[in-house]
């Protein structure tokens, strides 16, 4: 089995976070969220994966080349990077990866996190992941035949076709057959917006008699925004000590401090006279001082003091001193 993994977006509503860090690399409850997704594909798909291919953009850089190397690396996969030099949408992306499309293979947006217990269906040419949502006109949604089939994709519906969206998660048990129909559009350049979409690549298979099938997921978390971010990073934290991920390094040095669980606090983090918690996520070589931090993600290398924070995002680097609470702040910043 393959995973790849097309991100190449920045992700532009994240920022200023994502100026200096791609967003799949932001960490939730101390991994960064594309470590997260691969590790819960495997666990739900329960095969031995050989690949993990990521669609980077070129100026991503070798730091980050090597962080998703490493990736692969912890789950014994082979890692291969490949580059999207033009935003031309999820179609282009994936045939970036196109030496990688053969034999069985799940292909993965990186800004999502999912918890899904169904049993991969490896007999149909397709599995479409999703999730069944309140408000289906905001999504796109599958549309369903009486044998539980996916028979079309409808974007944003105006009149019902049903409530399951699609999440950005698919599995192909021939990725030879996607590869083959999403080259037939490059080639007759079909765009919308401007840009090479999947779903043409899908809808082109199914009109050929692929059998589509859907895998629901139990739920779905988004890392599009700050404020959904900090929420995602505070639902991971309760699932992850509901089962038994150790969150709290044991060479945390407290002083006159507390730690309201759940939250996870990294390396050589120092805590003085400060209350943390709960859904905090601290990461390593972090000081923080006099302060009380709750539903809150903060990044590495961070000094923080004299603070009241609900809310907050900041990243790495960053020197913080002052009497605000929900505030975004990117890296290398300084508030004193």
């Amino acid at each position: 089995m393959k995973i790849i993994v097309p991100m190449a977006g920045r992700g532009s509503r994240l920022r200023p976070h994502t100026l200096t860090v791609p967003k799949p690399l932001i960490p939730i409850a101390g991994k960064p969220i594309v470590h997260r997704l691969v590790s819960d594909i495997a666990r739900v798909i329960k095969q031995p994966i050989e690949e993990v291919a990521f669609v980077i953009a070129r100026d991503f850089g070798p730091v980050v080349e090597e962080n998703l190397r490493q990736i692969a690396r912890d789950m014994n996969a082979k890692p291969t990077i490949y580059y999207q030099d033009q935003p031309l949408g999820t179609g282009h992306a994936i045939m970036c990866a196109q030496e990688s499309l053969s034999g069985p293979c799940v292909i993965a947006y990186a800004d999502t996190l999912f918890r899904a217990d169904f049993q991969l269906d490896t007999t149909a040419d397709s599995v479409i992941w999703v999730k069944q949502v309140e408000k289906p006109e905001q999504y796109g949604v599958v549309n369903l035949n009486d044998k539980n089939q996916i028979v079309g994709l409808v974007e944003k519906p105006e009149n019902f076709v049903s409530d399951l969206a699609v999440i950005g998660i698919y599995y192909f048990k021939k990725a030879e057959d996607l590869k083959a129909e999403l080259q037939n559009v490059l080639d007759s350049q079909l765009t919308r917006g401007g840009e090479y979409q999947i779903n043409d690549g899908i809808l082109a298979m199914m009109q050929k008699g692929k059998v589509f099938v859907p895998g629901k997921i139990d739920l779905w978390m988004d890392c599009g925004n700050k404020n959904v971010t900090v929420e995602t990073n505070s639902l991971m934290l309760e699932l992850l000590e509901k089962e038994g991920e150790i969150l709290l390094d044991h060479n945390i040095q407290q002083d006159n401090s507390k730690i309201i669980a759940p939250c996870f606090i990294g390396k050589n983090v120092v805590l003085k006279n400060s209350t943390i918690g709960p859904h905090v996520s601290i990461g390593n070589d972090c000081v923080v001082e006099n302060s009380s931090i709750k539903n809150s993600l903060i990044q590495n290398d961070t000094k923080i003091k004299n603070a009241n924070l609900d809310n907050a995002m900041i990243g790495n680097h960053v020197i913080f001193d002052g009497n605000f609470s929900s505030v975004s702040i990117g890296d290398y910043s300084v508030l004193e």
